[in-house]
């Protein structure tokens, strides 16, 4: 099974141009951040910093124009997120609307619901979030027990989601929820839209070891919607939650926040670093850059229309194995406290904090390697 393509990736016409663009861009409306924030940058909200790249036209880049996009090329999208990532740009606050609410809703939305959010998420004012995970179902998310039963028209919704990153600045959520009583496992599972502001709808925060606000609880008691809430098929749930994450799962913000700690490291090392640490080095910029080719390789057969869902798992996979391992691999190569005044100290100490949870976002590691091992035929 060729599951990444021999052939080199052949980047459009004008990619050298649109790279030159995003950084002066960046010059003019990002200061680089301390380097703790440029490890965290893909879950750091800054709304005024969203509106100008949606002025920009860098949010829904491959969207059709009737709905606020600006129908360029997935791998040009590639292109724009590598650029703000390496920057350490805080895109937190329409990150989800732009890499998958919006192209859900394209795919599996009705007129009325495209018309509605996509506008406003492609001119960077309208956020998202994803209601999938919840407290006793972990990372399987057949077991998700928030239920939606009709009561006329309409839909009411009852449960609790947990991890739910953005919710706190989100406008709207897309829920995973059993919408058949009775039902068991991926069946009688459908989508909706759940506007934040809705009677009923109720976030708290989880603070992480470091003080930050990326993850929430959310409480749905009663929420009632129309019938025009649900997304795509009732029923269906299972098959557009998976296509979902594969969006989810390939992009660069998969291995690129550790990227900040190897910059550091770099440049604390000088060019008479001792041999174990040169060597750590080429060996984590040679990992870097296979991260790199694999995962634009997903994007390529996105804007190929195909379907890159076993690649996109593998990306994750590899990418959070390098996250995590990269701070460990730097505390034992070199002499340092990670309560030093130093860029490189920051970083580290940083990474070993919140390293864990990057197996976590998006699927464990025991849930992926048991999709690989599926897609390859193996189980």
């Amino acid at each position: 099974m060729k599951t990444f393509p021999t052939e080199p990736i052949v980047w459009p016409d004008g990619a050298a141009a649109l790279r030159a663009e995003v950084r002066g861009f960046l010059a003019e409306h990002h200061r680089h951040p301390d380097p703790v924030r440029r490890a965290s940058s893909w879950a750091v909200p800054d709304a005024a910093f969203s509106r100008a790249l949606g002025e920009a036209g860098y949010i829904g880049m491959t969207w059709p124009a009737e709905y606020g996009g600006h129908e360029r090329s997935a791998l040009e999208r590639y292109i724009v997120l590598e650029e703000l990532l390496a920057a350490g740009a805080p895109v937190g606050a329409h990150w989800i609307a732009d890499r998958q609410t919006g192209p859900l809703l394209l795919r599996y939305g009705n007129e009325e619901q495209r018309r509605r959010w996509l506008p406003g998420m492609a001119r960077g004012e309208v956020y998202a979030c994803i209601g999938l995970s919840e407290p006793g179902a972990g990372s399987d998310l057949a077991a998700v027990r928030t239920s939606a039963r009709r009561e006329g028209d309409d839909w009411v919704i009852n449960g609790q989601k947990v991890w739910t990153t953005n919710a706190h600045n989100a406008q709207l959520m897309i829920a995973l929820v059993r919408s058949e009583a009775g039902s068991e496992r991926n069946a009688g599972l459908s989508q909706f839209l759940i506007p934040m502001d809705a009677p009923g709808v109720t976030v708290r925060p989880i603070i992480d070891l470091t003080g930050g606000h990326d993850f929430n609880e959310v409480f749905l008691d009663d929420v009632r919607l129309p019938a025009a809430a649900l997304v795509g098929v009732e029923g269906d749930g299972w098959k557009q939650v998976t296509a979902e994450l594969s969006l989810e799962r390939s992009g660069p913000e998969r291995y690129i926040s550790s990227l900040a700690l190897l910059i550091e490291l770099i440049a604390h090392a000088g060019p008479d670093a001792a041999e174990p640490v040169r060597s750590l080095i080429g060996r984590a910029a040679a990992q870097v850059s296979t991260l790199r080719l694999m995962s634009a390789t997903v994007a390529a057969r996105l804007a190929a229309g195909e379907d890159p869902a076993l690649a996109a798992t593998m990306v994750k996979d590899l990418g959070n194995s390098f996250e995590q391992a990269l701070p460990h691999l730097v505390q034992a190569s070199i002499e340092i406290d990670t309560a030093d005044d130093t860029p490189l100290a920051a970083v580290l100490g940083y990474l070993l904090q919140v390293s864990p949870s990057f197996s976590l976002r998006g699927g464990t590691r025991e849930i992926l390697k048991g999709i690989i091992a599926r897609g390859l035929g193996l189980r």
